[in-house]
């Protein structure tokens, strides 16, 4: 279908005011542009051709509405990737031309509510249906535009359906109830794409329905299966370079809100430190992500995130020793995901040390330790 068409059609619908055109909206607008066959089965055969690209992600839709999608990324117009838990795969999906992807990032943008264009040439924005759209354009993107997609699952998968699809066996799935049930505090790490969200999800929802969970995200992926659960979101400054709240200022107001369990959904600035005040004053059960390679790079990663806010290093660790007891880390294996490791953190002299308890489905040198921190604790 030719664009200019598509750029009409978006207008007069813009004109209109319909934000998401039904079918008999895009038949009056095709009518009003003189564009309607005179046959009804044609004029219906036209406005079904065009739907998908005046509403939802156009060509993007149907990978979107693939369950096993977890993320869409485009490369340029001739290159559409997709994630099916494997690793991404290219598809046979392209675009016309460069305009055309530029056109659909532009829209999907403005239905969330923000500018994307030269003057404001990217945007990581949530999308009304929850999918989360990062879009870079020219010249920053050289072949651009560059456009990334992370889907959305409305419902959170309950544990042992993770263990039916191979991200944890039965022991790790035990132990991890436990620990949910210790109230102790832990992080879940991994690279980008290793189901962080989904296993912080599924944790979460194991959480008794009779506390207060209270999440801190700079963008909403969190949606666990639980009653009591208020979630909190990172505002950027507006065109005036006004109006920021950043992750840890939210932090700060979680702790006025009567939480039972502070959660930040992914850890990527100096709000660690608001995290691990928050731990350390008798919030337990709390938890966040946090990008890594090994579990063992947790303390240099915290590190790197804290250290520029201005906390003494030796400060830094007496607050992570005694706020952090578990860190949950996944990889990617084969053909999915899964839980590779489950080690303590804590302090030795002067230094952090992170000690495997289990991992690859056998018992690691703090296994015993752990054992007797869940059994104080009555888990």
């Amino acid at each position: 279908m030719e664009t200019t068409l598509l750029g009409r059609l978006r207008h007069r619908l813009a004109t209109d005011a319909v934000s998401r055109p039904k079918p008999k909206d895009i038949i009056r607008a095709l009518a009003d542009d003189n564009q309607a066959p005179p046959d009804h089965a044609g004029l219906r055969d036209l406005a079904e051709s065009v739907a998908p690209d005046l509403t939802g992600a156009g060509r993007l839709q149907a990978f979107l509405d693939d369950p096993d999608v977890t993320d869409v990324v485009v490369n340029g117009p001739r290159r559409v990737w997709v994630d099916r838990g494997n690793g991404l795969e290219q598809t046979s999906t392209v675009f016309g031309s460069s305009d055309e992807l530029r056109e659909l990032a532009v829209r999907l943008a403005a239905a969330a509510g923000r500018r994307l264009d030269s003057a404001c040439p990217y945007v990581d924005v949530r999308l009304e249906d929850g999918t989360r759209l990062h879009a870079i354009l020219p010249p920053l993107a050289s072949n651009g535009p560059y456009v990334s997609l992370r889907t959305h699952r409305q419902r959170a998968f309950r544990l042992d359906e993770l263990v039916e699809n191979d991200t944890i066996d039965p022991d790790a799935h035990q132990l991890l109830r436990r620990i949910v049930s210790a109230r102790l505090a832990f992080l879940i790490t991994g690279g980008t794409g290793t189901g962080k969200t989904t296993l912080m999800n599924s944790m979460l929802s194991l959480v008794p329905p009779r506390e207060r969970i209270i999440v801190v995200e700079d963008s909403r992926e969190l949606a666990p299966t639980h009653p009591h659960v208020l979630s909190l979101q990172s505002r950027l400054t507006n065109v005036e370079g006004r109006g920021r709240v950043d992750l840890a200022a939210l932090v700060r107001q979680a702790l006025r809100m009567r939480p039972d369990r502070i959660i930040v959904g992914e850890c990527r600035g100096v709000e660690v430190t608001e995290l691990l005040s928050a731990l350390n004053t008798g919030h337990e059960g709390g938890a966040g992500t946090l990008h890594c390679n090994t579990a063992a790079d947790v303390p240099a990663r915290l590190e790197a995130l804290a250290l520029p806010g201005g906390v003494p290093r030796p400060g830094l660790h007496a607050q992570i020793a005694s706020a952090l007891r578990v860190i949950v880390h996944l990889g990617r294996h084969g053909s999915g995901r899964r839980v590779e490791q489950i080690s303590l953190i804590q302090r030795r002299e002067s230094e952090l040390e992170v000690t495997d308890a289990y991992a690859f489905g056998r018992r690691r040198p703090a296994w015993t330790q752990l054992q007797r921190m869940l059994r104080e604790r009555d888990a």
